[in-house]
């Protein structure tokens, strides 16, 4: 079982920047891939972004591409989300989830465990 923490949002003005962070209890956190999805009341939860467990390959949604970075540090058991030039459609909760194995998806139905979620709200 892989317990996952989202930590680092907030309430930031359009324009601006938050990192978020996904702590892993699990100590070879290398072993998983982690993504990021974000989701609005009554929504699905869109893809925001991937990485391997060997941080070889990320994988990112359109709405995110050029703003958006997904990096990870295996040594801390923590994969990072840096969003930058927010803007108010980028309100969510954002979760991190990690799948068994290496790969990394889009699709929320690969991943295996998940966080309970950070909220971003981006005001205009």
């Amino acid at each position: 079982q892989v317990q996952l923490v989202e930590s680092g949002g907030g309430l930031v003005q359009a324009g601006g920047a938050l990192r978020l962070s996904c702590a892993a209890s699990e100590r070879t956190l290398s072993s998983y891939a982690v993504g990021w999805f974000r989701q609005n009341p009554g929504k699905e939860r869109d893809f925001v972004a991937a990485i391997s467990g060997d941080s070889r390959n990320g994988y990112y949604a359109a709405l995110g591409k050029g703003r958006f970075t997904i990096s990870r540090d295996n040594a801390e058991n923590t994969v990072y989300l840096q969003l930058n030039s927010l803007e108010p459609a980028n309100t969510a909760v954002y979760y991190c989830p990690a799948q068994s194995g290496t790969a990394g998806s889009s699709s929320p139905y690969e991943y295996d465990y998940w966080g309970q979620g950070t909220q971003v709200t981006v005001s205009s």
